[in-house]
Protein backbone atom coordinates (compact mmCIF):
# COMPACT_ATOMS: atom_id res chain seq x y z
CA UNK A 1 0.00 0.00 0.00
CA UNK A 2 3.13 2.52 0.68
CA UNK A 3 4.73 1.54 -2.45
CA UNK A 4 1.65 2.49 -4.62
CA UNK A 5 1.07 5.91 -2.67
CA UNK A 6 4.60 6.82 -3.17
CA UNK A 7 4.63 6.34 -6.92
CA UNK A 8 1.19 8.40 -6.95
CA UNK A 9 3.21 10.69 -5.04
CA UNK A 10 6.19 10.74 -6.88
CA UNK A 11 3.80 11.17 -9.96
CA UNK A 12 2.09 14.75 -8.61
CA UNK A 13 4.84 16.22 -7.80
CA UNK A 14 6.79 15.65 -11.14
CA UNK A 15 3.66 17.06 -13.03
CA UNK A 16 3.87 19.78 -10.69
CA UNK A 17 7.38 20.60 -11.16
CA UNK A 18 7.00 19.98 -14.80
CA UNK A 19 4.35 22.86 -15.08
CA UNK A 20 5.52 25.19 -12.66
CA UNK A 21 8.97 25.50 -15.08
CA UNK A 22 7.44 25.81 -17.76
CA UNK A 23 5.13 28.98 -16.61
CA UNK A 24 8.41 30.75 -15.87
CA UNK A 25 9.22 31.28 -19.53
CA UNK A 26 5.37 32.21 -19.94
CA UNK A 27 5.32 34.78 -17.01
CA UNK A 28 8.64 36.23 -18.18
CA UNK A 29 7.47 36.68 -21.38
CA UNK A 30 4.52 38.42 -20.49
CA UNK A 31 6.63 40.87 -18.20
CA UNK A 32 8.64 42.07 -21.02
CA UNK A 33 5.12 42.10 -23.47
CA UNK A 34 3.59 44.22 -21.04
CA UNK A 35 6.54 46.07 -20.53
CA UNK A 36 7.37 47.08 -23.95
CA UNK A 37 3.51 48.23 -24.26
CA UNK A 38 4.35 50.93 -21.16
CA UNK A 39 7.44 52.44 -23.13
CA UNK A 40 4.67 52.91 -26.56
CA UNK A 41 2.17 54.30 -24.48
CA UNK A 42 5.08 56.41 -22.83
CA UNK A 43 6.74 57.19 -25.55
CA UNK A 44 3.01 57.72 -27.85
CA UNK A 45 2.31 60.67 -24.95
CA UNK A 46 5.77 62.52 -25.10
CA UNK A 47 5.30 63.01 -29.00
CA UNK A 48 2.06 63.73 -28.86
CA UNK A 49 2.27 66.58 -25.56
CA UNK A 50 1.99 70.01 -26.52
CA UNK A 51 4.70 72.37 -25.92
CA UNK A 52 3.66 74.98 -22.93
CA UNK A 53 1.42 73.08 -20.37
CA UNK A 54 -2.08 75.17 -19.98
CA UNK A 55 -2.55 77.25 -16.84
Amino acid sequence: MGSKFRVAFGLVAMMGLAAGLSACHTTAGFGKDLSQGGHALTNSANANAPDAPSP
